[in-house]
């Protein structure tokens, strides 16, 4: 039989080598930028940053927080909206849904409570008095929240997605903003994850898919050309 399809190649290269060598062809298409853009910062709180404090935090790039401040810091300035969100439960966790029924640990994503210190925005985050800020309860930042309307009113065309993980709400952020009809970007330096593996191999399926994964200074010269 003739194949035409392709079948699973397993070829031994790195998660950080199949990245590289997609972002490398000339060829592929970009979405681009449109005539308005919202930075969405994802979850860049204390749980997930401060690696001095806690076992869930993780780096990748040691800049990230101060990239995403001046990405931040530039759409404000030209009024276009910044967003930060952050994950927490109630006491019972009873809002975590199944998401919370794997483990039950001091650790576990559900035992992040409402006004604890692993529910605050880490402190170098520069937030803005007029940025839209609020707790969400599942990995992509538009499920049962605020954002979809909030954008469709300040006549966003692109989205531009940070924070972390990588492969976790980072992620599904960005394949629900693709699926709310927004060009997306993703800053390469601007999102974390606790292992290479699955930062490059997600960072190399939303190029391919769902998302223009970008330098973030691809980011800082077009907002600044505005």
């Amino acid at each position: 039989m003739t194949m035409v399809g392709t079948k699973m190649v397993a070829d031994g290269k790195t998660a950080r080598q199949l990245f590289e060598e997609v972002m490398a062809n000339p060829a592929r298409k970009k979405f681009g930028f449109g005539e308005k853009l919202a930075i969405v910062n994802v979850d860049v709180q204390q749980a997930y940053t401060r690696t001095d404090l806690y076992a869930t935090a993780y780096e990748t790039d040691p800049k990230q927080i101060e990239y995403i401040n001046l990405i931040s810091r530039l759409a404000r300035e030209r009024g276009m909206p910044v967003v930060w969100s952050r994950v927490a439960y109630k006491q019972d966790a009873g809002d975590a849904g199944v998401w919370g029924t794997r483990t039950n640990t001091e650790d576990s994503l559900q035992n992040i409570k409402y006004d604890s210190e692993r529910h605050q925005f880490d402190p170098r985050c520069e937030i803005g008095e007029n940025d839209l800020t609020f707790t969400k309860r599942m990995p992509s930042v538009f499920f049962e929240t605020p954002l979809a309307s909030y954008l469709t009113f300040h006549k966003v065309d692109t989205v531009v997605v940070t924070g972390g993980s990588t492969s976790g709400c980072v992620r599904a952020t960005a394949v629900d903003s693709l699926s709310h009809g927004y060009r997306t970007i993703v800053p390469i330096e601007c999102c974390a994850d606790k292992h290479e593996s699955y930062h490059f191999a997600n960072l190399t399926d939303l190029q391919l898919k769902y998302a223009d994964v970008e330098p973030v200074q691809a980011v800082i010269d077009w907002l600044e050309a505005r």
